[in-house]
């Protein structure tokens, strides 16, 4: 698909994050083929100060293409000026965040506050327009709360601005990440705009992803939490939509994936760092493995390279042995890899069981 005169090779995204999408998760989940991934949501003012934590999230690499860059802001000017930083500092597509519920956000005005104000949505969105070129996405919510649904309307307001695609995540602001996403205002904004709409929330599995396809119309979906220790989910959504199988990964595939990417953590920050800001994908990478708790239990000790290899790989060996290796307090589901049942359809697999459904600070 395209967004404006992006061109794309294929329409199955990963969301934007805060504290989770940084160029070595980017890295690990664009090896599974996904075709556009976005910075966590960056700072306009940190931009503009010149803050460099903030021009940190704009690092990106050749494997790392193309890029989206989320701002986030509430003033005009700010947000305009933090487009030209961004273009020069080499996006390939600019997405403003109307949709971020969390309270420090929102009391600011900026995030998912700006959908109470379709004056200043328009201002803004008109302000980056005209500061760049590149191609514009906004991502929203359904509205502020159950009195204020208004994601139609802030729709066709992007698209009269110049916007190239709308990124809807249909639950209110006050909802966070509670309940269920109502799929049918994906739908209802898909008939009234000519721009693509991408459709995001609830996607845990590659079946998700088909039916939202299906019954929204969207033109493409974003994957959120349902990546989380789970970047093999983008491969399989390809898959699912082009009518082959979904499968997972070995327990060689796993470790090697877990390997890489604290790996390119390390290489990002440093090792101190880097270790210690990985953990908290050990846990999303071990959610639903055998003998997980155990291993999610000593990786809060792990505090460097050689330790966290050693902690993987004797975690690894001992999954590979038989199940009664380990002591699971509820009996397991028979497979000696993971622990628990499925629930996302008969043709759902064991690398499905390994996603995390609980992780409300992180996407927005």
């Amino acid at each position: 698909m395209n967004i404006g005169h992006l061109q794309l090779k294929n329409n199955v995204f990963l969301a934007p994050m805060s504290g989770i999408t940084d160029l070595p998760f980017r890295t690990i989940v664009r090896s599974f083929g996904c075709g556009l991934a976005f910075t966590e949501m960056v700072s306009a003012s940190g931009l503009i100060r010149g803050t460099e934590k903030t021009f940190r999230y704009l690092a990106s690499s050749p494997a790392d293409r193309p890029l989206g860059v989320q701002l986030f802001g509430c003033d005009p000017d700010t947000l305009a000026e933090a487009a030209r930083i961004a273009m020069e500092r080499g996006a390939d597509l600019l997405d403003v965040n109307m949709g971020c519920p969390v309270k420090k956000v929102a009391k600011t005005g900026s995030g998912a506050s700006l959908m109470r104000d379709p004056v200043r949505v328009a201002a803004v969105l008109r302000a980056v327009r005209r500061a760049s070129v590149l191609p514009l996405t906004v991502k929203i919510r359904a509205g502020w709360n159950a009195r204020q649904i208004n994601a139609v309307e802030v729709g066709q307001i992007a698209e009269e601005c110049g916007v190239d695609a709308v990124i809807l995540h249909p639950r209110t602001a006050d909802q966070g990440f509670a309940g269920l996403s109502d799929w049918g205002l994906i739908a209802a904004l898909k008939e009234r705009l000519r721009i693509p709409v991408i459709g995001s929330g609830d996607i845990r599995c590659p079946e998700d992803a088909a039916r939202m396809l299906r019954e929204t119309g969207c033109d493409g979906v974003m994957v959120g939490r349902g990546v989380l220790g789970n970047p093999w989910i983008i491969a399989n959504i390809l898959s699912h939509l082009a009518g082959g199988g979904i499968s997972a990964p070995s327990l060689a595939e796993r470790e090697e994936t877990i390997r890489r990417h604290l790996a390119l953590a390390i290489d990002f920050y440093d090792e101190k760092v880097g270790t210690r800001d990985f953990r908290k994908h050990l846990l999303w990478y071990t959610k639903g493995l055998r003998g997980g708790a155990q291993f999610r239990k000593a990786a809060g000790r792990i505090s460097d390279q050689a330790s966290a290899w050693e902690a993987l790989h004797n975690y690894f060996q001992r999954l590979a042995e038989p199940s009664a290796a380990f002591c699971d307090a509820g009996g397991g589901s028979g497979n000696p890899e993971m622990e628990g049942g499925n629930s996302c359809g008969a043709e759902v697999t064991a690398q499905e069981n390994a996603v995390v459904h609980s992780a409300p600070f992180a996407a927005k």
